[in-house]
């Protein structure tokens, strides 16, 4: 306690989180090196909410069910256009922002179904102009080679990286789903390696 000149004894555990790389804040100095190796004894690694776009319609019906309630209100979101809309978004605000949507709409709409008019403009400008392209290599990476090869070039044209991202991401779990998780036969189906096939999905966080 402030003031006491007597210890006292504790036994407490200490959770800490943070939205930095702290290694690297070690190595620029604007995080203590002492204090980093005190706290950093069980690491849990949180991935963005666009790396784990597969939780997002759970958390939708999560957030859904909890404010319908709290709010007397009884709105649904069955439309599979606002769904591959929400599913596209980059989600700068994580888990957080997508809540808060969910929340917004609820008390808007009272009652009824969501539809796309009722999505935020900026689901349909800046981050969401990749919107169709990513849904497009989606859709084409579960139809085939061939149709992804059909995919024509926006006006407003395209996050390259993000498109080839979404395209690798949907490969390595279906990879994975075929082979029962087995990595050996996954690497064989991806014709990679099984040390870059291991290395790509711990750096993406991809699992079954």
């Amino acid at each position: 306690p402030v003031g006491s000149v007597k210890p006292v004894e504790i036994d407490a555990r200490i959770i800490a989180a943070t939205n930095i790389e702290l290694e690297r804040a070690v190595e620029d100095r604007r995080f203590r090196e002492d204090l980093y190796y005190r706290l950093n004894v069980i690491p849990i690694v949180m991935p963005s909410l666009r790396e784990r776009r597969g939780d997002i319609p759970l958390l939708i019906n999560h957030f859904l069910k909890n404010y319908n309630e709290e709010k007397h209100c009884d709105v649904i979101m069955r439309s599979e256009d606002v769904m591959n809309v929400l599913m596209a978004y980059d989600w700068p605000g994580n888990v957080r922002e997508l809540e808060n949507l969910v929340q917004r709409m609820v008390i808007l709409k009272q009652k009824g179904e969501i539809d796309v008019r009722d999505l935020p403009t900026k689901f349909f400008s800046n981050r969401g102009v990749q919107t169709n392209a990513l849904l497009h290599a989606q859709k084409a990476a579960a139809i085939g080679m061939d149709s992804f090869l059909n995919f024509e070039l926006p006006e407003s044209g395209v996050d390259l990286k993000a498109l080839v991202n979404s395209f690798e991401d949907h490969l390595l779990k279906q990879a994975l789903t075929r082979t029962g998780g087995n990595k050996n036969k996954a690497s064989e189906l991806l014709r990679m390696n099984r040390t870059t096939l291991v290395e790509k999905l711990k750096k993406k966080q991809v699992s079954l």
